[in-house]
């Protein structure tokens, strides 16, 4: 086996917490988001290990500031450090550019490797992994003239193929959801699940400015196959009624669960139907766990959710 990596649904050693403090944009509303964390932590504490930083930080979206990490041929794991820089200069990222290497001990490998990549721009939340060599991803992130400047998919591919050991490359483009910040990140979107599964968000309507964009991605999802070149099973997610807060239009999103040991995690919006409707297709493609919502609402007032703030570690295979 070469360098991988890992789907999402391996088995973890550890998921990252960037704690929110009375610094950030969360001031207003501090208490309430640090409820909703520690729902989320104790599910985490559960079932694997829990890596929380309470350091100086720009903002705590872990999923695009912390590690990403590939799986070696001798089942060890390199922690690449990518740099984030705000989603293309949107916002200071300076100090969460400096947690990574502060968190090297505290993620409880043996013999991990460690590679500088803070050269190039790359965040978690913009890339799926199938575990065997495909990676999912949107050219409105990855090809933003704001991060790397490449001029064509295939330089963005060779830096996948470099960096992540992909095999394969799979676009979907002029895509996003209403109050975006990310430029499309695909954990918003769509996820790659087990036995060549992807649920991906939909909206059933003609009304929605983000409708038509969501109905292309179904389109190009259905052309995608497998690399033994079978269709992939597709699941429908719905799309949350609009989450307003203050007048703005936020992008909740049930794309954005996290899969741990033995359990999904999966954003809720206090829209008891539609969030029994994720969670229930949610089930369809993780039928061995078990599925746990948390209400959300709190964390997409920063227009994130429960996927955007958290980061999963794999466990190395040679223990």
């Amino acid at each position: 086996m070469k360098t991988i990596l890992p789907a999402e649904w391996e088995e973890q050693q550890c998921v990252q917490l960037t704690l929110p403090n009375a610094e950030t944009d969360w001031a207003p509303y501090l208490d309430e988001v640090i409820d909703c964390y520690e729902s989320i932590a104790a599910e985490i504490n559960q079932r694997e290990g829990l890596v929380v930083f309470k350091g100086p930080i720009n903002d705590t979206w872990a999923r695009d500031h912390a590690f990403i990490s590939t799986r070696n041929a001798d089942g060890t794991i390199t922690l690449n450090d990518f740099c984030f820089n705000g989603w293309g200069l949107k916002f200071a990222a300076n100090l969460d550019n400096q947690i990574n290497r502060n968190l090297l001990q505290s993620l409880g490998y043996n013999n991990a490797d460690y590679a500088d990549r803070l050269n190039i721009v790359l965040e978690g939340g913009s890339i799926e992994s199938d575990g065997k060599g495909t990676i999912l991803t949107t050219e409105d992130c990855l090809l933003a003239p704001n991060r790397n400047n490449y001029h064509s998919r295939g330089e963005a591919e060779q830096m996948l193929r470099d960096c992540l050991g992909a095999e394969r490359v799979l676009w979907l483009k002029d895509v996003g959801l209403t109050g975006d910040d990310t430029d499309s990140h695909i954990d918003t979107l769509a996820r790659f699940c087990p036995d060549d599964t992807i649920a991906y968000v939909y909206e059933d309507t003609d009304k929605s400015p983000q409708s038509w964009g969501l109905k292309s991605m179904e389109e190009q999802l259905m052309a995608f196959r497998t690399a033994e070149g079978r269709p992939y099973r597709l699941l429908r997610l719905p799309m949350p009624s609009p989450v307003v807060y203050e007048g703005e239009t936020l992008p909740a999103t049930y794309a954005n669960f996290l899969v741990i040991n033995g359990a999904v995690l999966v954003p809720t919006y206090g829209q008891p139907e539609t969030d029994r409707e994720a969670m229930d297709v949610i089930q369809q493609a993780f039928p061995d766990r078990e599925i746990i919502g948390i209400d959300c609402r709190v964390l997409v007032r920063q227009h994130g959710s429960l996927h955007c703030i958290t980061m999963q570690y794999p466990a190395p295979l040679n223990k």
